[in-house]
């Protein structure tokens, strides 16, 4: 009679060889990816799982880069964007190369210094159709797009708005070296009461917020696509 193999065990962790980090359910790790000319793979891990074989393999759910959806990468993501997928996959523990950080939107706008393995994301993606949630965000500027963390912006004394230096017909250096800033819909009413612009402090802290519809995208993108090949 046949002996009856013993079934998969759960782990609470693995430890990366090579490096001695030990990874557990809920940590983010970079993965080998087939292309040794690409950036690794980030995912984060769900379950850890041995084989009857002491074959170690970790059940993820991938992170995906802005390049890597549709549409692509647009003006307003930041380097170290990535979108939360629903994609989920089983890979061998061997290809794990070393753990990362993503953090919060909000909480990587107030890292004093961002680490190669820091990586932030503030939307959920849907692999199959393309879709994001939140489906809308906070837009600053004349340009009316949202915050892209990796740009100087310089907040309005008036309105409180938050601006691009281009936008406004200026260099980053010029932006730099201002000590009073109005947008052009607040220079009729300048108060010479009003304190300096803030450049430390992030679009999130305040000023007024428009939506932008991720939808809107989505729709141009697949017009431009359908245009292509009529």
């Amino acid at each position: 009679m046949a002996k009856t193999r013993p079934g998969k065990r759960d782990l609470d962790s693995y430890t990366i060889k090579g490096i001695n980090k030990v990874v557990r359910v809920g940590d983010c790790v970079l993965m080998r990816p087939a292309d040794v000319g690409k950036p690794p793979y980030v995912a984060r891990v769900e379950k850890i799982e041995a084989d009857s074989r002491n074959n170690v393999k970790v059940r993820v759910r991938w992170y995906y880069r802005p390049e890597e959806s549709m549409g692509g990468r647009r003006q307003f993501h930041g380097a170290k964007e990535l979108f939360l997928s629903d994609h989920h996959d089983v890979q061998s523990a061997h290809t794990i190369e070393g753990k990362c950080t993503v953090h919060s939107f909000k909480n990587y706008t107030k890292l004093e210094n961002v680490g190669t393995d820091d990586y932030f994301c503030r939307f959920e993606y849907k692999a199959a159709t393309g879709a994001f949630s939140p489906d809308r965000v906070a837009v600053y500027c004349k340009c009316e797009m949202p915050y892209n963390p990796d740009d100087l912006m310089v907040q309005c004394e008036g309105c409180k708005d938050w601006f691009h230096p281009s936008c406004m017909g200026m260099t980053i250096e010029e932006a730099k070296k201002l000590d009073h800033f109005l947008c052009s819909d607040c220079v009729a009413e300048d108060d010479p009461k009003k304190g300096g612009s803030t450049f430390s402090a992030s679009p999130l802290a305040d000023g007024k917020v428009r939506l932008f519809s991720t939808l809107m995208f989505e729709l141009v993108f697949l017009t431009l696509s359908l245009s292509m090949h009529e």
